[in-house]
């Protein structure tokens, strides 16, 4: 006698809404920034423009959208390195500017810059990507021998700290001139982004989007602790130490073409987990990626566009917004409720 299968009842599927919700914000975004300033380019003729020639021609091709695509790889790149450090880390409060790598890239920039040194200006950009790729790996070697995420993130939070006393030591000894140079590079603006920044960007973030899906089964383990990743087998400190190494990397190349753009990688994996607080990590991290180029594009634009004809820096927009934002959404346990209930999926 045969006994009846019981039925399996789906679960409940996760709205639609908020994935609109982030593409329609998104398309806003980028439409603004091609479209607002002066000249107003309005969007029906935007495909116009594009294909012809004349100002708005040349307003578009050769200003506006090598900023817009610099502005959502940026952004991308420093979402998705935000929630590797969270999520690794176990912390909601960990940043990629707590990594040494904005403070080494700001120190190389701020040397060249204050000292006059022999470098040609298109070798800037490598030379401030060496410089975080060099303050990243002095912050991992420092710590190592931590036990714990909390000493991780306590050491970066030191080694950024010396790294940026290094800053203002080399600063202090400028002129007007490369003070004001040095000051707009460590607020982080997109002001002048060419298409020689977007090659710099592009082909950095392309080589790290594998290594950051290879990097999310280790967040799964890591979200056990590390007694239980060891359980499993795995090294804790290892694994951790190669997250932060990719997170590391993608923070390098946006500080090395636009400085340190502040608190995008706090704000926008926070916003992943509020928006889909049960999706799986591959899930979070588009997420995390998709919020990260929103969050820098509007900025950008807010930052342009409120004041003008002043530009408002960049990095301190989205400070003053990152910061408020992460703390609102840091009100009672949120943030820890949110990576203790979606870590181990």
């Amino acid at each position: 006698m045969r006994t009846p299968s019981r039925t399996r009842r789906p679960g409940p599927r996760p709205s639609a809404a908020p994935v609109l919700v982030l593409a329609g914000a998104l398309a806003a975004a980028c439409l603004a920034a091609l479209c607002l300033g002066r000249p107003f380019v309005a969007p029906a003729q935007i495909p116009a423009a594009l294909a012809g020639e004349g100002l708005d021609n040349v307003v578009l091709i050769h200003i506006r959208l090598p900023r817009l695509l610099l502005g959502l790889l940026a952004g991308a790149a420093l979402g998705a390195a935000g929630l590797l450090l969270q999520e690794a880390l176990r912390n909601p409060l960990a940043v990629p500017e707590l990594l040494g790598v904005s403070a080494g890239a700001a120190a190389v920039v701020a040397t060249v810059t204050v000292f006059s040194l022999p470098l040609a200006a298109p070798l800037l950009p490598a030379a401030a990507l060496a410089g975080g790729v060099a303050g990243g790996a002095v912050c991992l070697l420092a710590a190592r021998r931590a036990r714990a995420a909390d000493s991780m993130l306590l050491t970066g939070a030191a080694v950024s700290t010396a790294l940026t006393g290094v800053v203002y030591a080399v600063t202090s000894m400028a002129d007007q001139f490369q003070l004001g140079l040095v000051l707009r590079y460590l607020m982080g603006s997109l002001v002048g982004a060419d298409w020689q920044d977007v090659a710099l960007v592009a082909p950095w973030v392309g080589l790290a989007l594998p290594a950051v899906v290879l990097c999310l089964p280790l967040l799964g383990v890591l979200a056990l602790g590390d007694d239980g990743a060891s359980a499993l087998g795995m090294r804790p400190r290892t694994a951790r130490a190669v997250v932060l190494a990719v997170a590391a990397t993608l923070v390098a190349v946006v500080v090395a073409a636009c400085g340190p753009v502040a608190w995008v990688g706090f704000l926008a994996p926070m916003l992943a987990r509020r928006l889909a607080p049960l999706a799986s990590p591959a899930a979070r991290a588009g997420w995390a990626v998709l919020l990260g180029a929103t969050l820098t594009v509007a900025a950008d634009v807010a930052a342009r566009t409120l004041l003008y004809p002043i530009e408002l820096p960049l990095g301190a927009f989205t400070g003053t917004v990152g910061v408020v934002g992460g703390l609102l959404l840091l009100r009672g346990r949120t943030g820890g409720e949110a990576l203790d209930s979606g870590g181990d999926r």
